[in-house]
């Protein structure tokens, strides 16, 4: 399978790092997240492992050969609609056309592809004015008639509204699956992250901060930054910090106690939910609704369920 690996990469713009990354291989065969907030370097590095983005320092290889801007070996998925004003099926052929697949392989390719994906019906219609989900699949469904052995998704899933997003989610792993490919997935979403990926690389403001096995990385970040971007609550404690995951913060003593001043109190119908400050960290603590919840500048004793240390 096809690994990719970035050595002694510096990008900046405007005089400001947009990505450094010392040493980073992604392995093959695996789908791999790329997980941090916006401006953190994501699509760069997308863009330089794709050929896109003009290497100034450093080198991207994929599979043991430098990256080539329009090379066959991969196939990429742009966050915005790249579409030719034709119909779906004239997009979808234009590829396999280009990489000199011949007209029964390039008619079987699409039958497969636009079945997986759910948009046979709309292989007529332009491509040009498709819905944000349609164009989400047809998307994919364009990457997928390529077969090439490396798949760059850049934010798949941005932009739906929540029941289109509902329903991709769900379906995506069966999706990215029958590329049987690399694939390298950009993700300001944990929850994507997580649930697509085998492989995660953390960046933050362009340097990685984590890479490798995501259930690992997932279940001890190590590094404040990880955990926040993960959704854990960064405290300190004992003269260092903790990681603290969503919903382990409840009321009462335990073996890793918190002073906490109430803020808030929010009724969310089954129980309801305290905001307050541990020091001057905001934290959220669930009380059970039949049982008897602190008012606003109450201060009550809290503790973590679970929670890991941090260098």
């Amino acid at each position: 399978m096809t690994d990719v690996t970035l050595d002694g990469i510096r990008v900046e713009r405007d005089g400001r790092l947009a990505l450094e990354v010392d040493a980073l291989t992604i392995r093959g065969g695996r789908t791999t997240a790329v997980l941090g907030p916006n401006g953190s370097g994501k699509t760069t590095l997308l863009r330089l492992i794709a050929g896109l983005e003009p290497l100034r320092a450093g080198r991207v290889c994929i599979g043991g050969s430098p990256a080539l801007k329009g090379g066959q070996h991969l196939a990429y998925v742009f966050q915005e609609h790249v579409f030719l004003r034709q119909s779906v099926r004239r997009n979808l052929e234009l590829g396999l056309r280009l990489r000199g697949v011949d007209e029964a392989q390039r008619q079987l390719r699409i039958e497969e592809a636009v079945h997986l994906l759910g948009v046979a019906h709309l292989l007529d219609r332009r491509a040009d004015r498709l819905s944000g989900g349609e164009g989400r699949r047809v998307s994919l469904a364009r990457a997928l008639c390529l077969r090439a052995p490396l798949v760059l998704l850049d934010e798949p899933l941005a932009g739906l509204d929540e029941r289109v997003y509902s329903r991709l989610i769900d379906e995506l792993p069966r999706i990215v699956d029958a590329f049987h490919a690399t694939t390298v997935l950009v993700t300001h979403s944990r929850e994507e992250a997580l649930r697509l990926a085998q492989n995660l690389v953390v960046l933050v403001d362009g340097r990685v901060h984590a890479a490798g096995d995501a259930h690992e990385i997932a279940t001890n970040p190590r590094v404040g930054e990880v955990a926040q971007i993960l959704g854990y609550t960064v405290v300190a404690a004992g003269g260092g910090k903790v990681a603290v995951p969503a919903g382990a913060f409840k009321v009462g003593a335990g073996r890793l106690e918190f002073s906490m001043t109430v803020e808030s109190v929010v009724d969310i119908i089954d129980m309801r939910e305290s905001v307050g400050r541990i020091g001057e960290t905001r934290v959220r603590v669930q009380w059970t609704a039949a049982g008897e919840s602190p008012k606003r500048g109450d201060r009550v004793v809290v503790h973590a369920e679970r929670f890991c240390d941090l260098k």
